[in-house]
């Protein structure tokens, strides 16, 4: 098992380029089981999930050629229409394999999905939309079946109106890719606006797909009878760049971020404006200085453009040590406080009930061995281990390659004291 130790109270100066984005990367690679063609992706990120998801798509018939900071994946001789669990239990996205098997093959089967242990995030959405589109599910020893019937027009999916209950980014990235061939026109409504569907959407019509709206909560997709290849570069990785942004405001420094997007982070910036810290934008630049003990500031997440529930986490670590106390309330995920624990070992002033944590500024926290518990608060302990006076030791840091690409690396070239041990 590997862990990080962090020698707490360095500032943070310099330069440090953002990664393609994870949660666009993934179900970006699912789009090349839509197609026969060569799907050509740049700006690849390179993280444990993503290497999952290959190895997923490669099970089932794909090619992947891996090259430095791209990959190219051909669907031309997809034989096995099946992700199962030994490959799924670690990585919820894998569900989004579901749609585009249906779409092209007539169906799939799909184990139900594993990931982190931050709540309850059903699936649900995802079937009874197949459902709606005329897909025949049923869910039996922890696998769902889904077939299209022998008696449907070309044995195709088809175009209908679809509302989601719920706002679901993976429901409504699943969906626009199954609804993408499609016979008929297809509507999502109370569609998920965050970035990284509308990069989903980008890469589709490149691949030939008649889509309208993405970015906005009503989404209309023209089915075609069959997509092609194409290129795409990832969009930068906005929660990674957050998370850079709230390490160096709060342990201080000087830092700016390469490849990043402050278009797509506007609620993130305005907090740590809020904060004290002074921030400058340029083309895809960030520049962020703070030269003194950061403000408390409250928090409330929701589906975007709203405040990120993946960047909640790392708030509440820059709050431990600000001046004043500050609320964080939490309204997508239930069990997200898991984090909580681990910052009073530090000997952060926390206290939550329900939905809610209170945070009391302390001028100083102490090192200790924490333990991450899912992908995010591995992220918020190492910057409570960056602010922290002594040693602290981050352990169950595998959560953390999931979504970060060479975390350590990046931080110790600004100049935190990181290293990794087993």
């Amino acid at each position: 098992m590997q862990k990080l130790a962090i020698q707490g109270g360095n500032r943070l100066n310099g330069e440090v380029r953002i990664s393609g984005a994870k949660n666009a990367a993934l179900p970006i690679m699912c789009a090349g089981l839509l197609t026969a063609g060569e799907l050509h992706l740049d700006n690849m990120p390179d993280l444990h999930d993503v290497a999952t998801m290959r190895k997923l798509l490669v099970q089932m018939g794909v090619t992947a050629a891996v090259e430095s900071g791209a990959l190219t994946l051909c669907g031309a001789k997809v034989d096995k229409l099946e992700a199962p669990y030994d490959m799924v239990k670690t990585m919820r996205a894998a569900i989004l394999v579901l749609g585009p098997l249906v779409a092209r093959f007539g169906e799939a089967r799909v184990s139900l999905p594993g990931g982190c242990a931050i709540g309850s995030r059903p699936v649900d959405l995802h079937i009874k939309g197949l459902q709606a589109m005329g897909a025949e599910i049923r869910i039996e020893h922890g696998y769902i079946h889904a077939q299209v019937p022998q008696g449907m027009r070309a044995k195709r999916l088809q175009g209908t109106r679809i509302f989601f209950d719920l706002v679901s980014v993976t429901g409504t990235e699943n969906l626009m890719m199954a609804a993408a061939l499609a016979d008929g026109v297809t509507v999502l409504e109370n569609a998920a606006r965050e970035p990284e569907v509308v990069d989903l959407a980008h890469c589709l019509i490149a691949m030939g797909a008649k889509i309208e709206g993405a970015g906005s909560d009503t989404i209309s997709i023209t089915g075609v009878e069959k997509l092609h290849g194409a290129s795409h570069r990832i969009m930068p990785d906005r929660i990674e760049s957050g998370t850079f942004l709230v390490a160096a405001a709060a342990a201080g420094g000087d830092i700016t971020l390469s490849d990043a997007r402050a278009d797509i982070l506007e609620n993130v910036l305005e907090k740590l404006q809020e904060a004290g810290a002074t921030i400058k934008t340029a083309g895809n630049t960030i520049n962020l200085k703070m030269n003194k003990r950061p403000k408390a500031v409250n928090v409330r997440t929701s589906p975007y453009p709203a405040f990120p529930t993946d960047m909640q986490a790392q708030f509440m670590a820059m709050n431990t040590i600000a001046e004043g106390s500050a609320m964080v309330v939490e309204t997508i995920f239930e069990n997200r406080f898991m984090h909580v624990q681990e910052l009073r070992r530090l000997g952060a002033q926390i206290d939550v009930e329900g939905n809610t944590a209170v945070i009391k500024g302390c001028t100083q926290l102490e090192g200790a061995t924490i333990m991450a518990t899912d992908l995010r608060a591995s992220a918020c302990l190492v910057i409570a281990g960056l602010v922290a006076q002594g040693e602290t030791i981050v352990d169950r840091i595998y959560h953390l390659d999931r979504g970060y690409e060479h975390i350590e690396a990046k931080l110790s070239a600004l100049g935190a004291q990181i290293r990794r041990m087993k």
